[in-house]
Protein backbone atom coordinates (compact mmCIF):
# COMPACT_ATOMS: atom_id res chain seq x y z
CA UNK A 1 0.00 0.00 0.00
CA UNK A 2 1.67 3.05 -1.39
CA UNK A 3 0.79 6.13 0.57
CA UNK A 4 3.83 8.85 -0.62
CA UNK A 5 4.54 12.13 1.03
CA UNK A 6 2.16 13.12 4.08
CA UNK A 7 1.51 15.75 6.14
CA UNK A 8 -0.31 15.57 10.04
CA UNK A 9 -3.66 17.46 9.63
CA UNK A 10 -4.65 20.10 12.68
CA UNK A 11 -7.34 22.27 12.30
CA UNK A 12 -4.74 25.15 12.56
CA UNK A 13 -3.41 24.62 10.01
CA UNK A 14 -6.16 22.91 7.98
CA UNK A 15 -5.90 25.82 5.20
CA UNK A 16 -2.39 25.36 4.66
CA UNK A 17 -2.39 22.14 4.48
CA UNK A 18 -5.33 22.12 2.07
CA UNK A 19 -3.20 24.76 -0.41
CA UNK A 20 0.25 22.41 -0.21
CA UNK A 21 1.40 20.94 -3.27
CA UNK A 22 2.44 17.46 -3.82
CA UNK A 23 0.44 16.00 -0.52
CA UNK A 24 -0.70 12.23 -1.10
CA UNK A 25 -2.54 11.81 2.08
CA UNK A 26 -2.81 12.85 5.39
CA UNK A 27 -2.65 11.99 8.82
CA UNK A 28 -5.50 13.00 11.45
CA UNK A 29 -5.80 12.93 15.32
CA UNK A 30 -8.49 9.94 15.68
CA UNK A 31 -9.49 11.70 19.11
CA UNK A 32 -10.00 14.96 17.64
CA UNK A 33 -12.15 14.01 15.26
CA UNK A 34 -16.17 13.45 15.50
CA UNK A 35 -17.65 9.81 14.70
CA UNK A 36 -19.88 10.58 12.57
CA UNK A 37 -19.27 13.90 11.02
CA UNK A 38 -16.01 15.18 9.45
CA UNK A 39 -14.61 18.92 9.23
CA UNK A 40 -15.08 20.60 5.70
CA UNK A 41 -11.57 20.72 5.11
CA UNK A 42 -11.06 16.43 5.38
CA UNK A 43 -13.85 16.48 2.86
CA UNK A 44 -12.90 18.39 0.79
CA UNK A 45 -9.01 16.79 1.00
CA UNK A 46 -11.42 13.18 0.35
CA UNK A 47 -13.15 14.60 -2.28
CA UNK A 48 -9.48 15.39 -4.11
CA UNK A 49 -8.39 11.94 -3.49
CA UNK A 50 -6.08 12.46 -0.61
CA UNK A 51 -6.03 9.43 1.71
CA UNK A 52 -6.89 10.29 5.60
CA UNK A 53 -5.61 7.83 8.22
CA UNK A 54 -6.82 8.35 11.95
CA UNK A 55 -4.11 8.43 14.50
CA UNK A 56 -5.26 7.08 17.93
CA UNK A 57 -3.50 8.25 20.99
CA UNK A 58 -5.50 6.75 23.90
CA UNK A 59 -5.89 3.40 23.57
CA UNK A 60 -2.94 2.43 25.89
CA UNK A 61 -2.26 -0.82 24.70
CA UNK A 62 0.74 -1.27 26.48
CA UNK A 63 -0.75 -0.66 29.48
CA UNK A 64 -1.72 -4.08 31.93
CA UNK A 65 -6.12 -3.83 31.32
CA UNK A 66 -7.02 -4.83 27.74
CA UNK A 67 -8.34 -2.68 25.63
CA UNK A 68 -11.35 -0.35 26.61
CA UNK A 69 -13.76 -1.31 24.27
CA UNK A 70 -15.83 2.01 24.21
CA UNK A 71 -12.58 3.70 22.87
CA UNK A 72 -11.88 0.67 20.03
CA UNK A 73 -15.41 1.09 18.32
CA UNK A 74 -14.95 4.59 18.64
CA UNK A 75 -11.50 4.30 16.58
CA UNK A 76 -13.27 1.61 14.13
CA UNK A 77 -16.09 4.27 13.83
CA UNK A 78 -13.71 6.81 12.68
CA UNK A 79 -11.64 4.25 10.54
CA UNK A 80 -15.23 3.60 8.43
CA UNK A 81 -15.64 7.23 8.18
CA UNK A 82 -13.00 8.53 6.68
CA UNK A 83 -12.47 5.52 4.81
CA UNK A 84 -9.11 5.18 6.06
CA UNK A 85 -6.71 2.73 4.78
CA UNK A 86 -5.43 1.85 8.24
CA UNK A 87 -5.40 2.80 11.87
CA UNK A 88 -2.20 3.88 14.07
CA UNK A 89 -1.90 3.85 17.52
CA UNK A 90 1.74 3.87 20.07
CA UNK A 91 3.36 0.75 22.18
CA UNK A 92 2.61 2.96 25.42
CA UNK A 93 0.75 3.12 28.24
CA UNK A 94 -1.40 5.99 29.06
CA UNK A 95 -3.02 4.89 32.07
CA UNK A 96 -2.53 2.81 35.26
CA UNK A 97 -4.29 1.93 39.12
CA UNK A 98 -7.98 0.78 38.76
CA UNK A 99 -9.25 -2.96 39.49
CA UNK A 100 -6.21 -4.47 38.85
CA UNK A 101 -4.14 -2.87 41.65
CA UNK A 102 -7.33 -1.68 43.95
CA UNK A 103 -6.06 1.99 43.36
CA UNK A 104 -7.55 4.60 41.86
CA UNK A 105 -7.03 5.30 38.41
CA UNK A 106 -4.27 7.33 36.93
CA UNK A 107 -4.11 9.08 33.64
CA UNK A 108 -0.81 10.29 32.20
CA UNK A 109 -2.31 12.80 29.73
CA UNK A 110 1.10 11.55 27.81
CA UNK A 111 2.66 8.09 25.81
CA UNK A 112 4.66 6.72 28.52
CA UNK A 113 7.17 3.57 27.53
CA UNK A 114 6.72 0.29 28.33
CA UNK A 115 9.21 -2.12 29.66
CA UNK A 116 11.26 -4.40 26.91
CA UNK A 117 10.37 -7.15 29.09
CA UNK A 118 8.47 -10.89 28.09
CA UNK A 119 6.17 -10.09 30.58
CA UNK A 120 5.37 -6.72 29.28
CA UNK A 121 5.40 -8.06 25.43
CA UNK A 122 3.06 -10.83 26.21
CA UNK A 123 0.44 -8.44 27.61
CA UNK A 124 1.09 -5.91 24.50
CA UNK A 125 1.04 -8.72 22.47
CA UNK A 126 -2.76 -9.71 23.50
CA UNK A 127 -3.58 -6.27 23.45
CA UNK A 128 -2.92 -6.22 20.10
CA UNK A 129 -4.66 -8.88 18.63
CA UNK A 130 -7.80 -7.57 20.57
CA UNK A 131 -7.59 -4.17 19.07
CA UNK A 132 -7.13 -5.91 15.58
CA UNK A 133 -10.30 -8.30 15.76
CA UNK A 134 -12.15 -4.81 16.55
CA UNK A 135 -10.86 -2.79 13.58
CA UNK A 136 -12.27 -2.95 10.10
CA UNK A 137 -8.59 -1.98 8.42
CA UNK A 138 -4.83 -3.17 9.44
CA UNK A 139 -3.24 -1.74 12.84
CA UNK A 140 0.26 -0.19 12.75
CA UNK A 141 1.73 0.98 15.88
CA UNK A 142 4.70 3.85 16.46
CA UNK A 143 7.81 3.68 18.43
CA UNK A 144 7.61 6.71 21.40
CA UNK A 145 10.31 8.93 22.21
CA UNK A 146 11.23 8.81 26.15
CA UNK A 147 12.72 10.38 29.27
CA UNK A 148 13.57 7.42 31.24
CA UNK A 149 14.28 3.87 30.75
CA UNK A 150 12.98 0.91 32.58
CA UNK A 151 15.47 -1.25 34.60
CA UNK A 152 16.40 -4.57 34.13
CA UNK A 153 15.20 -4.47 30.35
CA UNK A 154 15.59 -7.98 28.32
CA UNK A 155 14.79 -7.13 25.32
CA UNK A 156 16.73 -3.68 22.72
CA UNK A 157 13.71 -1.75 20.89
CA UNK A 158 14.40 -3.64 17.83
CA UNK A 159 14.25 -7.27 19.46
CA UNK A 160 10.77 -6.20 20.66
CA UNK A 161 9.67 -4.52 18.08
CA UNK A 162 10.32 -7.43 15.94
CA UNK A 163 9.21 -10.27 18.46
CA UNK A 164 5.67 -8.11 18.28
CA UNK A 165 5.26 -7.76 14.49
CA UNK A 166 6.23 -11.65 14.68
CA UNK A 167 3.57 -12.87 17.22
CA UNK A 168 0.65 -10.00 15.79
CA UNK A 169 1.57 -9.84 12.19
CA UNK A 170 0.74 -6.00 13.51
CA UNK A 171 2.63 -3.25 10.96
CA UNK A 172 4.96 -0.24 12.06
CA UNK A 173 4.54 3.18 12.50
CA UNK A 174 8.94 4.31 12.52
CA UNK A 175 9.10 7.86 14.04
CA UNK A 176 12.91 8.53 13.05
CA UNK A 177 11.89 11.60 15.17
CA UNK A 178 11.38 9.53 18.48
CA UNK A 179 14.62 7.53 17.50
CA UNK A 180 16.67 10.29 17.73
CA UNK A 181 15.10 11.80 20.91
CA UNK A 182 15.81 8.49 22.76
CA UNK A 183 19.71 8.19 20.79
CA UNK A 184 19.85 11.51 22.87
CA UNK A 185 18.07 10.72 26.17
CA UNK A 186 19.15 7.18 26.80
CA UNK A 187 21.83 6.59 24.30
CA UNK A 188 20.24 4.05 22.13
CA UNK A 189 21.67 3.95 18.42
CA UNK A 190 19.30 4.53 16.09
CA UNK A 191 21.20 2.70 13.45
CA UNK A 192 21.15 -0.49 15.45
CA UNK A 193 17.50 -0.53 16.35
CA UNK A 194 16.94 -0.13 12.48
CA UNK A 195 19.16 -2.92 11.81
CA UNK A 196 17.52 -5.15 14.59
CA UNK A 197 13.24 -4.23 13.45
CA UNK A 198 11.40 -5.80 10.70
CA UNK A 199 11.92 -3.12 7.89
CA UNK A 200 9.09 -5.12 5.49
CA UNK A 201 6.82 -4.51 8.16
CA UNK A 202 6.58 -0.68 7.91
CA UNK A 203 3.87 0.78 7.14
CA UNK A 204 4.98 4.53 6.90
CA UNK A 205 7.00 6.89 8.97
CA UNK A 206 7.15 10.14 11.37
CA UNK A 207 9.35 12.85 10.60
CA UNK A 208 8.68 15.84 13.41
CA UNK A 209 11.01 18.56 14.98
CA UNK A 210 12.50 18.75 18.76
CA UNK A 211 14.85 20.99 20.75
CA UNK A 212 17.15 20.02 23.00
CA UNK A 213 17.55 21.71 26.43
CA UNK A 214 20.33 20.94 29.45
CA UNK A 215 21.26 17.91 27.36
CA UNK A 216 17.86 16.60 26.86
CA UNK A 217 15.65 16.12 23.78
CA UNK A 218 12.50 17.24 24.07
CA UNK A 219 10.53 15.85 21.15
CA UNK A 220 7.67 19.13 20.55
CA UNK A 221 6.57 18.41 17.81
CA UNK A 222 6.70 22.40 17.28
CA UNK A 223 9.85 23.24 16.44
CA UNK A 224 11.61 22.03 12.88
CA UNK A 225 13.14 19.40 11.85
CA UNK A 226 16.29 18.95 12.24
CA UNK A 227 19.62 17.53 10.35
CA UNK A 228 19.98 14.39 13.07
CA UNK A 229 16.90 13.41 12.56
CA UNK A 230 16.93 13.83 8.87
CA UNK A 231 19.92 11.71 9.11
CA UNK A 232 17.95 9.19 11.12
CA UNK A 233 15.61 9.24 7.92
CA UNK A 234 18.42 8.79 5.34
CA UNK A 235 19.51 5.28 7.56
CA UNK A 236 16.10 4.10 7.49
CA UNK A 237 16.22 4.63 3.49
CA UNK A 238 19.24 3.22 3.03
CA UNK A 239 18.05 -0.51 4.34
CA UNK A 240 14.35 0.22 2.75
CA UNK A 241 11.94 2.34 0.68
CA UNK A 242 9.21 3.26 3.10
CA UNK A 243 5.46 3.02 1.92
CA UNK A 244 4.89 6.76 3.40
CA UNK A 245 6.67 9.47 5.05
CA UNK A 246 4.72 12.07 7.16
CA UNK A 247 5.51 15.61 8.63
CA UNK A 248 4.22 16.02 11.89
CA UNK A 249 3.80 19.64 13.33
CA UNK A 250 0.94 19.89 16.70
CA UNK A 251 1.68 23.47 17.78
CA UNK A 252 3.65 26.96 16.91
CA UNK A 253 2.55 26.10 13.04
CA UNK A 254 4.75 27.91 10.93
CA UNK A 255 3.72 29.66 7.34
CA UNK A 256 2.90 27.61 4.88
CA UNK A 257 6.09 27.94 3.30
CA UNK A 258 7.85 26.59 6.03
CA UNK A 259 5.57 23.66 6.05
CA UNK A 260 6.56 23.40 2.34
CA UNK A 261 10.37 23.58 2.94
CA UNK A 262 10.40 21.10 5.46
CA UNK A 263 8.11 18.58 3.47
CA UNK A 264 10.70 19.80 0.11
CA UNK A 265 13.83 18.82 2.40
CA UNK A 266 12.06 15.33 3.39
CA UNK A 267 12.11 14.84 -0.49
CA UNK A 268 15.09 15.56 -0.84
CA UNK A 269 16.38 13.35 2.09
CA UNK A 270 14.98 10.62 0.74
CA UNK A 271 15.89 10.77 -2.95
CA UNK A 272 19.79 11.26 -1.70
CA UNK A 273 19.72 8.23 0.62
CA UNK A 274 18.18 5.80 -1.74
CA UNK A 275 20.47 3.06 -2.81
CA UNK A 276 21.18 2.40 -6.32
CA UNK A 277 18.80 0.50 -8.33
CA UNK A 278 19.03 -3.36 -7.52
CA UNK A 279 17.28 -5.74 -9.94
CA UNK A 280 16.35 -7.86 -6.84
CA UNK A 281 13.14 -7.02 -5.40
CA UNK A 282 13.11 -4.87 -2.14
CA UNK A 283 12.25 -6.79 0.97
CA UNK A 284 8.79 -4.32 0.29
CA UNK A 285 7.85 -5.77 -2.68
CA UNK A 286 9.05 -9.23 -1.68
CA UNK A 287 6.59 -8.74 1.20
CA UNK A 288 3.54 -7.36 -0.67
CA UNK A 289 4.06 -10.25 -3.64
CA UNK A 290 4.06 -12.75 -0.18
CA UNK A 291 1.10 -13.92 2.00
CA UNK A 292 1.53 -10.51 4.22
CA UNK A 293 0.48 -8.47 0.81
CA UNK A 294 0.01 -4.77 0.76
CA UNK A 295 -3.60 -5.13 0.04
CA UNK A 296 -4.73 -6.22 3.80
CA UNK A 297 -6.52 -2.72 3.65
CA UNK A 298 -8.80 -3.70 1.48
CA UNK A 299 -9.14 -7.22 2.85
CA UNK A 300 -10.27 -5.92 5.97
CA UNK A 301 -8.62 -6.33 9.04
CA UNK A 302 -4.90 -7.05 7.70
CA UNK A 303 -3.41 -9.82 10.41
CA UNK A 304 -0.93 -11.05 7.73
CA UNK A 305 1.23 -13.38 9.46
CA UNK A 306 0.05 -13.19 12.71
CA UNK A 307 1.43 -16.13 14.87
CA UNK A 308 -1.50 -18.13 16.90
CA UNK A 309 -2.28 -16.85 19.58
CA UNK A 310 -1.49 -17.89 23.33
CA UNK A 311 -3.22 -16.91 26.46
CA UNK A 312 -1.07 -14.71 28.63
CA UNK A 313 0.49 -16.83 31.61
CA UNK A 314 -1.43 -16.01 34.82
CA UNK A 315 -0.45 -13.52 37.15
CA UNK A 316 1.31 -11.20 34.30
CA UNK A 317 -0.94 -7.95 33.40
CA UNK A 318 -1.32 -8.04 37.44
CA UNK A 319 2.46 -7.51 37.81
CA UNK A 320 2.15 -4.82 34.75
CA UNK A 321 -0.12 -3.44 36.53
CA UNK A 322 1.78 -3.26 39.71
CA UNK A 323 4.61 -2.01 37.89
CA UNK A 324 2.69 0.90 36.03
CA UNK A 325 0.96 1.81 38.74
CA UNK A 326 3.94 2.55 40.70
CA UNK A 327 5.74 4.39 37.88
CA UNK A 328 2.60 6.49 37.34
CA UNK A 329 1.59 7.36 40.72
CA UNK A 330 5.56 8.40 41.01
CA UNK A 331 5.29 11.12 37.86
CA UNK A 332 1.55 12.70 38.89
CA UNK A 333 1.09 12.21 42.35
CA UNK A 334 4.13 12.82 44.13
CA UNK A 335 5.16 8.69 45.63
CA UNK A 336 8.23 7.74 46.05
CA UNK A 337 10.29 6.73 42.37
CA UNK A 338 10.13 3.20 42.31
CA UNK A 339 13.33 0.93 43.01
CA UNK A 340 16.10 1.12 39.84
CA UNK A 341 14.48 4.24 38.21
CA UNK A 342 16.92 7.72 37.44
CA UNK A 343 15.75 9.45 40.03
CA UNK A 344 16.89 12.64 38.01
CA UNK A 345 15.03 11.66 35.00
CA UNK A 346 11.92 10.74 36.61
CA UNK A 347 11.74 14.80 37.95
CA UNK A 348 12.21 15.62 34.44
CA UNK A 349 9.42 13.53 33.32
CA UNK A 350 7.32 14.22 35.59
CA UNK A 351 7.79 18.16 35.20
CA UNK A 352 7.18 17.68 31.47
CA UNK A 353 3.79 15.59 32.41
CA UNK A 354 2.91 18.90 34.52
CA UNK A 355 3.63 21.46 31.69
CA UNK A 356 1.63 19.31 28.91
CA UNK A 357 -1.12 19.37 31.09
CA UNK A 358 -0.71 23.24 32.01
CA UNK A 359 -0.94 23.72 28.21
CA UNK A 360 -3.25 21.56 26.70
CA UNK A 361 -5.47 22.76 29.45
CA UNK A 362 -4.78 26.18 28.12
CA UNK A 363 -5.79 24.81 25.06
CA UNK A 364 -8.91 23.13 25.39
CA UNK A 365 -10.06 26.03 28.38
CA UNK A 366 -8.54 29.03 27.21
CA UNK A 367 -10.93 31.10 29.08
CA UNK A 368 -8.68 29.70 32.10
CA UNK A 369 -5.33 31.88 31.68
CA UNK A 370 -7.27 34.28 30.35
CA UNK A 371 -9.29 35.20 33.76
CA UNK A 372 -6.11 33.84 35.59
CA UNK A 373 -3.62 35.94 33.62
CA UNK A 374 0.15 35.65 34.44
CA UNK A 375 -1.08 33.42 37.35
CA UNK A 376 -2.32 30.94 35.37
CA UNK A 377 0.59 28.62 34.66
CA UNK A 378 2.32 28.78 38.08
CA UNK A 379 -1.50 28.00 39.92
CA UNK A 380 -1.81 25.17 37.55
CA UNK A 381 1.78 23.75 38.46
CA UNK A 382 1.43 23.70 42.14
CA UNK A 383 -2.10 22.02 41.30
CA UNK A 384 -0.80 19.27 39.38
CA UNK A 385 1.91 18.62 41.41
CA UNK A 386 -0.14 16.61 43.47
CA UNK A 387 -3.23 16.20 42.02
CA UNK A 388 -3.07 13.46 39.11
CA UNK A 389 -5.22 13.39 36.43
CA UNK A 390 -7.68 10.91 36.78
CA UNK A 391 -10.19 11.85 33.31
CA UNK A 392 -9.56 13.55 30.65
CA UNK A 393 -8.53 17.26 29.91
CA UNK A 394 -11.36 18.76 30.00
CA UNK A 395 -12.35 17.08 33.45
CA UNK A 396 -8.95 18.41 34.52
CA UNK A 397 -9.81 21.79 33.92
CA UNK A 398 -13.03 21.67 35.68
CA UNK A 399 -11.19 19.96 38.38
CA UNK A 400 -8.49 22.67 38.57
CA UNK A 401 -11.21 25.76 38.74
CA UNK A 402 -12.78 24.27 41.47
CA UNK A 403 -9.58 24.08 43.06
CA UNK A 404 -8.64 27.47 42.38
CA UNK A 405 -12.24 28.55 44.25
CA UNK A 406 -11.97 26.28 46.82
CA UNK A 407 -8.62 28.00 47.73
CA UNK A 408 -10.00 30.88 47.81
CA UNK A 409 -8.67 32.12 44.42
CA UNK A 410 -8.05 34.12 42.33
CA UNK A 411 -7.67 37.06 44.58
CA UNK A 412 -9.30 39.40 42.60
CA UNK A 413 -12.83 39.58 43.15
CA UNK A 414 -13.90 40.44 39.64
CA UNK A 415 -11.83 37.38 38.56
CA UNK A 416 -13.20 34.92 41.32
CA UNK A 417 -16.70 35.98 39.88
CA UNK A 418 -15.67 35.17 36.27
CA UNK A 419 -14.09 32.01 37.21
CA UNK A 420 -16.76 30.78 39.81
CA UNK A 421 -19.58 31.69 36.62
CA UNK A 422 -17.25 29.65 34.04
CA UNK A 423 -16.97 26.69 36.43
CA UNK A 424 -20.66 26.68 36.97
CA UNK A 425 -21.69 27.33 32.97
CA UNK A 426 -19.37 23.78 32.58
CA UNK A 427 -20.26 21.75 35.27
CA UNK A 428 -24.07 22.18 35.60
CA UNK A 429 -23.97 22.85 39.20
CA UNK A 430 -23.08 25.19 41.81
CA UNK A 431 -19.54 24.76 43.83
CA UNK A 432 -18.95 21.90 45.85
CA UNK A 433 -20.10 21.83 49.36
CA UNK A 434 -17.94 21.25 52.44
CA UNK A 435 -19.08 17.67 52.78
CA UNK A 436 -17.82 16.91 48.85
CA UNK A 437 -14.69 19.06 49.87
CA UNK A 438 -13.73 16.64 52.38
CA UNK A 439 -14.89 13.56 50.30
CA UNK A 440 -12.30 14.99 47.48
CA UNK A 441 -9.70 16.06 49.87
CA UNK A 442 -9.70 12.58 51.74
CA UNK A 443 -9.78 10.85 47.74
CA UNK A 444 -6.48 12.68 46.78
CA UNK A 445 -4.51 11.98 50.04
CA UNK A 446 -4.92 7.81 49.14
CA UNK A 447 -4.08 8.78 45.81
CA UNK A 448 -0.38 10.22 47.64
CA UNK A 449 -0.15 7.62 50.17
Amino acid sequence: MELGIGIGWRPEIADEVEALAGIDWVEAVAENLCADHLPDSLVRLRERGVRVVPHGVALGLGGADRPDPVRLVSLAARAELLGAPLVTEHIAFVRAGGPLTASPRLEAGHLLPVPRTWDALDVLCENVRIAQDSLPVPLALENIAALITWPDEELTEGQFLAELVERTGVRLLIDVANLHTNHVNLGQDPAKALDELPVEAIAYVHVAGGVERNGVWHDTHAHPVTAPVLQVLAELRSRVDPPGVLLERDDAFPPAAELAGELEAIRATLRRAAPPADPRPSPRDAAHDGDRGGDDAENGGGDGDRAPAAAVPAGTRDRTAVAQTALLSALVAGTPAPEGFDHRRLRVQSRALAAKRADVVAKVAPELPEILGDGYRAAFLAYAGSRPMSGGYRRDALDFAEHVLIAGGPADPVARRRLTYWWQDRSGSRPPRRTTRLVRAARAALVRK
